[in-house]
């Protein structure tokens, strides 16, 4: 690190709002730090990503003291930051046994389970995020159109070759249908690798967007009425070198155990909400007819649907095809992102589960009698609905751990309180710029 010409290196965990949270800590003091940690409060877990702090079953408020860890594996120095490195932490208590409420670990956890099967999985998440001028205004540009990008050249530039400094494999950069907005795709990594570089593109983003004089927001909704910011994950099933999701008997090539891992998550999505969909503001997103997935319906290439397979290209589908879960944005913690799809998809596994019939349609365009007969219901159009359906589904809670689990809920539920009854221009407002 000191011939990299680092001096300080952040540690960084994500709470259960989504934020990330930070330590630093001089270079010369790393190693000490690695053995030891860094002093943390266990409050964190109850904080809102307006910095309140809920009550819940589950804290100790002043009292007691977690220790952060920094993973040396995966130590990265920060192209946008000159002098500074990062690598995220895990969370022990001062006896050196394991947080219950790490979500890190705990997305270690999900991905072990897997690996005790035989099987891996790849996961990508995607980055949306507007841009704005220093005074909070999207930058101007038709969807998707080039001179949107023309005019951001030296921004978007700057963000790739940064990124793939820190490490980053990025797929591909452009303009999206909001005012102001950009996608950033990542390649698909082993699980956990997936959430820590979710976090890591996600401050580049924000650093290089600094830098040139622009603001960036992840939030799922900048302002009533328009497009939303989405997380997308991507994820596929393999065994050994052989993708799952390809070549197989089940709908549009799925092996049978990549459909049953499939119908997992989707059986779970509405209770996954809680986890994918983690803020009030989130649900302003979710609305039909906005390519954000709300109902219970997959299909193949579907925008419409939640769950939607992707195969690729014709010559590259043994590799390329993926399951892409939509309904999930970016105030959530992408380790309980990994954790929960994966538990999910093991149940769905051990239950040897299969997904109904596929929809080639906009679910939300089905008639009453087609929906019912399809099985297409709307999903949770509110985080209070989100979380009934979370504290209802016993394999997540059991999965996730009853502290984890009841402090999610309690956190949840803290924010509906103080942000559920703002209209949604000031709950768009004052979100805007949060995560």
């Amino acid at each position: 690190m000191e011939q990299a010409g680092v001096e300080l290196v952040a540690l960084s965990f994500v709470d259960n709002s989504g934020i990330s949270r930070v330590k630093a800590v001089p270079v010369a003091r790393l190693a000490t730090v690695a053995a030891w940690g860094v002093g943390a409060s266990n409050s964190f877990d109850f904080f809102l990503g307006t910095d309140s702090i809920a009550n819940g079953e589950h804290s100790l408020g002043p009292v007691g003291d977690l220790r952060l860890h920094p993973d040396l594996d995966a130590l990265t120095v920060l192209a946008a930051q000159p002098g500074w490195a990062w690598a995220p932490a895990w969370r022990y208590d001062q006896d050196g046994q394991p947080h219950p409420q790490d979500t890190r670990a705990l997305a270690a956890t999900a991905v072990a389970q897997l690996a005790d099967r035989g099987l891996t999985a790849r996961m990508a998440f995607e980055l949306e995020w507007i841009a704005t001028d220093a005074d909070g205004v999207p930058l101007p540009g038709p969807a998707y159109g080039y001179s949107r990008l023309s005019a951001n050249h030296e921004y978007l530039r700057a963000l790739v070759s940064t990124l793939e400094r820190c490490g980053v494999a990025v797929e591909q950069v452009h303009p999206e249908y909001a005012a102001g907005q950009f996608e950033l795709s990542i390649a698909a990594t082993d699980p956990l690798r997936a959430a820590d570089l979710a976090v890591l593109a996600r401050e580049t983003v924000r650093t290089v967007t600094a830098a040139h004089g622009l603001r960036a927001s992840f939030t799922p909704k900048f302002e009533p009425g328009g497009v939303g910011n989405g997380g997308h994950v991507h994820l596929s099933l393999w065994d050994g070198d052989r993708n799952l999701c390809a070549g197989g008997t089940s709908a549009f090539g799925l092996t049978s155990t990549a459909e049953s891992f499939g119908a997992g998550i989707f059986r779970r999505l509405p209770a996954l909400l809680a986890v994918g969909a983690p803020s009030v503001v989130s649900y302003l997103r979710l609305e039909p007819h906005h390519w954000a997935g709300v109902f219970t319906a997959w299909g193949l290439e579907n925008r419409e649907a939640p769950l939607r397979l992707i195969r690729g290209a014709a010559g590259q589908r043994d590799t390329a095809a993926n399951l892409e879960v939509k309904c999930f944005d970016l105030t959530a913690n992408p380790y309980l992102v990994v954790a929960g799809l994966l538990f999910s998809g093991l149940a769905g596994i051990d239950a040897e589960a299969r997904l109904p019939e596929p929809v080639s349609v906009d679910p939300g365009s089905l008639s009453p009698a087609d929906a019912a007969a399809a099985g297409v219901a709307r999903l949770p159009a509110s985080l209070s609905d989100a979380i009934d359906a979370f504290e209802a589904d016993e394999m997540l809670r059991t999965a996730f751990g009853p502290q984890l689990a009841t402090t999610l809920a309690d956190v949840r539920r803290a924010e509906v309180a103080e942000l559920g009854s703002l209209e949604p221009a000031e709950l768009c407002q004052a979100m805007r710029f949060l995560h």
